[in-house]
């Protein structure tokens, strides 16, 4: 029977089976990809570069498209250069690394779209002590938090994960290197266990998580519905509205992934799931948090016109 050592690649799922398909499959994730790195690219650009965006929302937004442009770096360029080149393979270490970025990417945003919650409940529901509480410093410390956060999260299940013997083949039935289908692999009942313990408190400390930023919001609206002003309802909820949308639809993907009963497990379900929460997450973030945000909109208009002048200039230039 082989064992990991003696697997050296990997086969991950033909999105298609015929050729046409393949190259119609590369077309639209090579968009999706392009969306996804204009999105998160501009979001990223205008919170850099505009002064008036320098506030602790602001840059919990920039974290968080930088992980977002990471997850989605992680997954879509290896699914577009097998469907683009005809095959399916990607090797021991390549599998390792995929699966080692995208788990600390993966935790590292949940952490941050924890704090930003609690970013929120400060501005709403203790304005005068925004400041203080969430001063450079402090702001930088809890970054760094979530970043390690990620880091740590990833380190264990891969090194659980990737120290267990192989020996059920080397197909992965999905188009990148997930828990799941890893542990299928496993001959080892105990290591097996082990990974499933880190998947179960992984997913009590998503629900921990989950459970915070509910808490947190129950005390924004109520604080917000007491607002007397129908203005800074409103301002409030445009702040609001767009990390909660971005939560729900984070935390439904990954539960539907991870923990949905055994009476909807199927490859195809299984496929759409990691694909909304690897890569349509990823592409939507900047959309939905730009939809409601007139700041925000403004710092990518003033990035494009800029962008549009400057090439004006140079072409301008060499003509001359």
């Amino acid at each position: 029977m082989p064992n990991s050592s003696s697997i050296s690649e990997f086969l991950l799922l033909a999105l298609a089976d015929t050729r046409q398909l393949q190259l119609l499959h590369f077309w639209l994730l090579l968009g999706i990809y392009l969306a996804a790195l204009l999105g998160n690219g501009l979001i990223s650009t205008a919170v850099a570069c505009d002064h008036r965006l320098h506030t602790p929302m602001y840059f919990f937004l920039l974290n968080l498209a930088l992980l977002d442009l990471g997850c989605i770096s992680t997954t879509l360029p290896k699914a577009m250069a097998n469907a683009l080149w005809h095959t399916r393979h990607i090797s021991y270490a390549g599998c390792a690394t995929q699966f080692f970025f995208f788990l600390f990417l993966f935790g590292a945003e949940y952490s941050i779209l924890t704090i930003m919650s609690y970013d929120r409940y400060v501005a709403i529901c203790k304005p005068l002590h925004y400041r203080t509480l969430l001063g450079s410093r402090a702001c930088a410390t809890m970054a760094a938090a979530a970043w390690g956060t990620g880091l740590l999260y990833s380190l264990l299940h891969t090194a659980s994960t990737f120290s267990q013997a192989l020996c059920r083949g080397k197909v992965v039935n999905q188009f990148f290197c997930e828990i799941p289908h890893i542990l299928k692999l496993s001959c080892s009942e105990s290591g097996s266990l082990r990974e499933t313990g880190f998947i179960v408190l992984s997913v009590l400390a998503i629900y921990g998580c989950f459970a915070f930023i509910l808490f947190s919001y129950v005390q924004i609206f109520r604080a917000v519905l007491r607002m007397p002003s129908e203005q800074g309802r409103h301002k409030a909820f445009s702040t609001c509205l767009p990390h909660l949308a971005v939560v729900s639809l984070f935390v439904s993907t990954d539960f539907l992934a991870y923990l949905k009963p055994h009476s909807l497990v199927s490859p195809s379900l299984d496929l759409v799931v990691s694909f909304l929460y690897s890569v349509v997450t990823p592409t939507l973030n900047p959309l939905i948090y730009s939809m409601r945000n007139q700041e925000l909109k403004d710092a990518v208009r003033k990035i494009m016109s800029w962008t549009h002048f400057s090439s004006n200039k140079l072409l301008i230039c060499l003509y001359k």
